[in-house]
């Protein structure tokens, strides 16, 4: 039987950050800036009770329409009830007149940004703290007042750090999510991750889904598949092919998957769904910026994001 919603402090006090946890939803949540401690402890505590008071309906919320969140979107389907639900259909409709996707592409992302909005709605504009992050494994909904900035550091699946990003108040981006075949979910392509920026977190882990799907070399023999229902009882793709495993690729085929995720990703980026991307295979990687896609190397020389794997909160 499964155990109701917990909540913990990470750092050993209330002056740290919020962990809530429930079944597969799992939170980590930051609350800071103001003129004086005083103030940051009484926002932090405030921000937190309201987190938790809307974390307790989340699971039981998603499990009321889970028939409807597993079935394709398309551009004039039903629309969910709940908040949560809401806010996965909207991240998912603009793609699916085109492609087979579902609105649980983007549950991780939506639940992030349902709570966010909860604190922030206990707040008056101008009486709040200026930045709050709510972390949901990876996928990142932020709040920043003007003068706040979040980093978001890089790292490989064997701990190796490979840098960090900023996002400040001034730019669109309030969203960050991770997808590909090291993450929690099942991926139709190859990429070892694609870190997607968008204006808000679901927008972000269903952009990462499509370009992560994108990344891929069909029929390729070192390519392991297997349907989704067979990988997982309960997916949402049905008998839909999934990455099972990656093996040895040259290092052209290896670029080749990668520019066909960039295709993917420069599409999303002109039509506003994405802000800016990272997509990672094997040795290689790309990092999708305004008009064209950088290299690795170019990347790194410069002040832009690198994921091979998953993202974490920096405070």
């Amino acid at each position: 039987m499964m155990s109701g919603p917990v909540a913990s402090y990470l750092d050993g006090d209330a002056g740290g950050r919020l962990h809530l946890h429930h079944g597969p939803i799992d939170l980590v949540i930051g609350v800071d800036g103001a003129v004086s401690r005083e103030l940051e402890n009484y926002y932090r505590q405030h921000a937190y009770a309201l987190a938790y008071r809307r974390f307790r309906t989340v699971l039981d919320e998603l499990v009321a329409e889970l028939p409807l969140l597993r079935s394709p979107a398309v551009p004039h389907g039903p629309e969910p009830r709940g908040d949560i639900a809401r806010r996965m259909m909207a991240a998912v409709r603009p793609y699916g007149g085109d492609c087979f996707i579902t609105p649980m592409a983007a549950v991780a992302g939506a639940v992030a940004d349902t709570v966010l909005a909860a604190m922030l709605d206990g707040f008056a504009p101008d009486n709040r703290p200026r930045r709050i992050y709510v972390n949901n494994g990876g996928d990142i909904a932020l709040h920043l007042d003007a003068g706040a900035e979040f980093r978001v550091g890089i790292a490989r699946e064997d701990g190796a750090d490979l840098g960090a990003f900023a996002i400040d108040a001034d730019g669109p981006t309030r969203g960050i999510a991770t997808s590909g075949r090291g993450g929690r979910s099942l991926s139709m392509g190859i990429a070892d991750s694609v870190t997607a920026l968008a204006g808000s977190a679901a927008e972000a882990d269903a952009a990462a889904t499509m370009i992560g799907n994108a990344v891929d070399l069909p029929d390729h023999p070192s390519v392991m598949r297997m349907p989704a229902d067979q990988v997982k009882d309960d997916s949402d793709l049905g008998s839909r092919l999934v990455v099972t495993d990656c093996g040895a690729l040259s290092h052209a085929e290896i670029g080749r998957a990668l520019d066909a995720g960039c295709a993917t990703g420069e599409t999303l980026r002109s039509r506003g769904l994405v802000h800016r991307a990272a997509l990672f295979l094997k040795d290689q990687g790309r990092v999708i910026i305004g008009a064209r896609a950088w290299s690795r190397h170019a990347a790194i020389a410069g002040d832009e994001t690198l994921c091979l794997n998953r993202s974490y909160a920096r405070s």
